[in-house]
């Protein structure tokens, strides 16, 4: 306590990280605030029908996602995901697509390109969603609920645009917390919509078993202490790593000498971090478009993916979520940097040669360790099924591992990393007792 007493005073310190908080917070904020708007038109003592229908099943994740937003008839209801999916588009197409690639090659001006055509889509897939999530709210809600009716001038239209302003200015939120606050703007914004609906889940799973047939206290604490479990598990797969023995030639960096020993290249087991979790969930919310469409067919496909406890609904995420941990590490990892970097530092891994057997034995390790981290990834976040055929209820069954477990333990440390590095930047120690997070021991400065 001592010691986490002294970290606050020590950020209090830093003014620039200090500001960084509060500027983060700030945002955080005024997301929260306009979670709780309500669209204009819409009688908000009247929402009991679709905030029980995102109690359970795959709306309920979606809900979670918006922070509530969803279940409010927020202007905020269709959250960040429609960003998020463009993101996923736009990604395959950079591996696909000539024209994209060219964009990525070009620095700094390409990646505004990208990002500005991200957008584009972004406001093309909300102009999708919008009319889909207001006809949910009409056959949801009681006629009396529309306040002025339900009309396409009265209603419908200044609805889609103010649904599709309200997912832009959350986007809008995320890119300034990433630019001038701490942290990934975008994952900390739906973290915090997760961390919103813990208490709430929290509290049912504990009432719920104080009922006549709930099991009693003991067994909410043996689902505490498995979810404990599931948490320290967690931990391990984001942080978990290979190190990669570097022989260096004697040289001088600064005033500290290097050679004579081995450094280590620490390459993480789960490089995609939870990057993954959250473009498969992003593209598992398709079924939830496919059942408002009239084809029988398509709802049909849609209803057994909208399943959230089902076979082909866990499946399908898993092994999405595997495929993305692959494409996402591949962009992330780039073993030919590596190769190039340790080359100009006077490095090689003993054993292997410099240059193109450095980059095929590094590729070979980031292989073999991404499978099994993928496939963990991929239990870990289907775990929530598992947990709901156990009994658990609907929502408090979600942070037994999941979305939502893996996202807040990858986004706090991601969070901690980085306020630890203006910590050291400043010779004051870190969050941790070592003064570093596990997993940042690395090479010399330079690689």
């Amino acid at each position: 306590m001592k010691r986490f007493i002294e970290t606050i005073k020590n950020i209090y310190k830093i003014e620039d990280l200090r500001t960084k908080i509060l500027v983060t917070l700030g945002f955080i904020l005024v997301y929260r605030f306009g979670a709780h708007v309500v669209l204009p038109g819409i009688d908000p003592t009247q929402l009991a029908n679709l905030q029980s229908q995102t109690d359970t099943g795959l709306l309920s994740i979606l809900n979670m996602f918006s922070g509530g937003a969803f279940a409010n008839a927020s202007v905020f209801a269709l959250g960040i995901m429609p960003y998020i999916s463009a993101s996923i588009v736009i990604q395959l197409l950079g591996m696909a697509v000539p024209y994209f690639q060219k964009l990525q090659r070009e620095g700094e001006s390409g990646r505004k390109k990208i990002t500005q055509i991200t957008r584009y889509l972004t406001v093309a897939i909300l102009l999708f969603q919008a009319p889909s999530y207001l006809a949910n709210l009409r056959y949801q809600l009681p006629e009396s609920a529309f306040v002025a009716g339900y009309g396409i001038l009265d209603f419908v239209l200044p609805s889609i645009i103010t649904l599709t302003a309200g997912t832009i200015f959350v986007m809008w939120l995320g890119e300034k917390i990433t630019d001038k606050g701490i942290g990934n703007g975008i994952s900390l914004l739906i973290m915090i919509g997760i961390i919103a609906r813990l208490p709430f889940s929290l509290f049912a799973e504990f009432f719920s078993r104080l009922e006549a047939e709930g099991g009693g206290l003991i067994l909410f604490l043996v689902e505490m202490i498995v979810l404990f479990l599931v948490f320290v598990a967690s931990i391990m797969l984001v942080q978990g790593t290979r190190r990669i023995p570097v022989q260096y030639a004697k040289r001088i960096v600064g005033n500290k000498q290097y050679g004579g020993v081995r450094q280590y290249i620490p390459l993480k087991v789960n490089a995609a971090g939870v990057m993954p979790i959250i473009f498969a969930q992003a593209l598992m919310f398709l079924p939830l478009m496919l059942v408002r469409l009239d084809s029988k067919l398509l709802s049909g496909v849609g209803a057994a993916f909208s399943d959230y406890t089902g076979f082909w609904y866990n499946f399908t995420f898993a092994i999405m979520i595997i495929i993305f941990t692959y494409f996402y590490t591949a962009i992330t990892v780039n073993p030919t940097q590596m190769a190039e970097d340790m080359k100009k530092n006077g490095g090689f891994i003993p054993g292997v040669k410099p240059g193109k057997k450095t980059v095929e034995h590094l590729d070979n390790i980031m292989s073999k360790i991404t499978l099994p981290g993928s496939i963990f990834l991929a239990i870990v976040a289907i775990l929530p099924a598992f947990a709901m055929i156990a009994g658990i209820n609907g929502q408090f069954a979600q942070f037994y591992g999941g979305t939502s477990l893996l996202i807040l333990v990858g986004v706090v440390l991601d969070t901690l990393q980085q306020i630890e590095s203006h910590l050291m930047m400043r010779h004051y120690d870190g969050l941790m007792k070592s003064g570093k997070l596990k997993g940042r021991v690395g090479a010399p400065s330079g690689m």
